[in-house]
């Protein structure tokens, strides 16, 4: 990013303070001079107000400047905070994502071993007399029962899981919004000063 620095070099350039500056100290010594060689006092008392008026812009100038230069600093500490909030907010989206596809292929799994479990089944069924068959029937039903809860509680992670990743989404939405509108009103407050400007110089 910028160093504040150069937002300051830029601003200044935008407002065109810098030769603002240069212009009204030349009209003080201007003024100055006039005021020395002045012939009547009317126009003795004219130059004098004439250079009390610049000196106020001058005052005024930099009092702005050092406002625009305190202004700015606070916003680069602000912009940089959110920044490291949207990158840790990033991280966790990226771990959560991780998460999710783990307990995707979980579930996946678990499905592949009810699809094997109906098969057997229908076997089995083909072969009511076997008591052997039977008891293995018995312990893929218990199996079966505890990957159903298993399943169960993968799924509600999982809409867990889509829940708090939606939310962080909407975050990083409304953060990036925040930044676009912090920029959007500090130019249009720059564009605001350059005109009062304009309109003071003539």
């Amino acid at each position: 990013g910028f160093s504040s620095d150069e937002v300051i070099r830029k601003r200044l350039l935008i407002d065109g303070d810098g030769a603002g500056d240069d212009r009204r100290i030349n009209l003080l010594v201007k003024s100055f001079i006039k005021w020395c060689n002045s012939g009547s006092q009317e126009e003795g008392y004219l130059q004098y107000q004439r250079m009390l008026s610049t000196l106020s812009q001058c005052e005024f100038s930099m009092g702005k400047t050092l406002l625009v230069y305190d202004m700015n600093l606070r916003e680069m500490e602000n912009y940089e905070k959110i920044y490291k909030d949207i990158e840790n907010s990033i991280a966790a989206a990226h771990e959560k994502i991780s998460e999710c596809k783990k307990q995707i292929l979980q579930a996946k799994r678990i499905r592949k071993n009810r699809q094997e479990y109906d098969a057997l089944a229908k076997v089995i069924q083909h072969h009511p007399d076997r008591h052997e068959t039977l008891k293995q029937l018995e312990a893929l039903g218990k199996e079966l029962q505890n990957l159903s809860h298993i399943k169960e509680n993968v799924e509600d992670k999982l809409e867990l899981r889509r829940k708090q990743f939606h939310v962080l989404l909407s975050t990083i939405h409304e953060l990036q919004q925040t930044l676009e509108n912090d920029e959007k009103l500090s130019e249009a407050e720059e564009s605001q000063e350059t005109q009062m400007e304009a309109e003071a110089k003539q």
